[in-house]
């Protein structure tokens, strides 16, 4: 495991120089009973006890971890540290990727249930960057005490290599410190413009009136309904933030419901159809990953939310979605992949081997 040492090892060990478990091996059995279906630290450790044989493959311990040590160790672990190793680990599967695609969406996710006693209504969060056509997860990051999820994305892209890349992102993300992030680290950005900018909105709906706009349509059948989109381009006249070239205005309608219409700033100046395409592959973020991350791995349901706990039990998710991702054929399902895992030791191991 020592490419995986190269990847977190730069993480700090919280724990004292007495303790019985190298940190490692203890994420490696995070990792690897995530992949199997796990989601807390009981889990954890009923999982380290009864696969010790698969496990006893790449890692030696003579007993199982308990789930105090667990328990522990996600509570303590530096969440930016762990974030830094996640994106470095994410980088290699970038890498080994050729085809990336252009588009990376920047969302947060509530941790539904990771809320301490009378916090319910402002649960944590974790802030994901999602490359749309790979379906990778590349870095992630939770506020700190003092942040909040615009300066979390921030720091998330500060994580990237966006050269040649879109950015997209959701009007919460539409300023200017958001923008100079993304320009600095060679990227452009497609961000959705609402009304919260109202002076912005109301230049883009001016400009996009008066000016002659290159368009695109589609029309796509799916899931029994007809979903027809419109785009419309046109160079701003001046920019309102670091790199600002464009304004787009997005129009669709589903079935027989009424036009629903949505502008965008963007850093290029992009035909009318590559609009199209960059604005619908923002959502991958959302049925990609969020929905997995909930649906298949019950990351709504999981109640650690003392100290980092939930910050880092997210990033174990990812790394165990991004392994998840890549292990088998896009016709296998996620939910099939994970009962393999469960169920078939030489596939665990060959899906903890991506690791390396």
């Amino acid at each position: 495991m020592s490419m995986l040492e190269s990847y977190f090892g730069s993480v700090p060990d919280p724990r004292g120089a007495n303790a019985s478990y190298r940190l490692g091996d203890l994420i490696v059995m995070m990792i690897a009973a995530s992949l199997c279906g796990a989601k807390c630290a009981t889990e954890f450790s009923l999982f380290a006890q009864e696969r010790k044989q698969a496990l006893g493959r790449l890692i030696t311990y003579d007993a199982a971890p308990s789930h105090d040590t667990f328990s522990r160790l996600l509570r303590l672990i530096d969440a930016e540290a762990f974030a830094r190793a996640f994106a470095a680990f994410a980088e290699g599967f970038r890498r080994a990727r050729a085809e990336m695609g252009d588009v990376i969406a920047i969302d947060g996710k509530a941790l539904r249930r990771a809320y301490e006693r009378g916090l319910a209504a402002s649960p944590p969060l974790t802030v994901s960057a999602f490359a749309a056509e790979a379906r990778l997860c590349l870095a992630a990051a939770s506020p700190g005490q003092d942040d909040n999820e615009i300066e979390t994305a921030i720091k998330v892209v500060e994580l990237l290599d966006l050269t040649d890349k879109i950015v997209t992102a959701d009007a919460l993300h539409c300023h200017g410190r958001m923008a100079e992030a993304i320009v600095d680290r060679g990227g452009d950005y497609l961000l959705t413009l609402k009304t919260n900018r109202r002076h912005w909105h109301r230049k883009a709906c001016l400009q996009l009136d008066a000016q002659p706009a290159q368009t695109a349509q589609s029309h796509e059948v799916g899931h029994d309904r007809i979903e027809w989109r419109q785009a419309e381009v046109v160079a701003a006249s001046e920019p309102l933030m670091a790199g600002h070239k464009a304004f787009i205005r997005l129009k669709t309608r589903r079935g027989d419901a009424a036009i629903h219409t949505r502008l965008f700033m963007a850093s290029t100046v992009p035909s009318a159809q590559q609009a199209l395409i960059w604005s619908r592959a923002h959502w991958q973020v959302e049925n990609a990953l969020h929905w997995t991350l909930d649906v298949h791995m019950g990351e709504d349901d999981n109640r650690a939310r003392k100290d980092n706990a939930p910050a880092n039990i997210a990033l174990v998710n990812r790394i165990a979605r991004n392994i998840l991702q890549s292990i088998d054929g896009p016709k296998i399902p996620i939910s099939h992949r994970i009962k393999k895992c469960a169920w078939n030791d030489d596939y665990l191991i060959n899906a903890i081997s991506h690791m390396r």
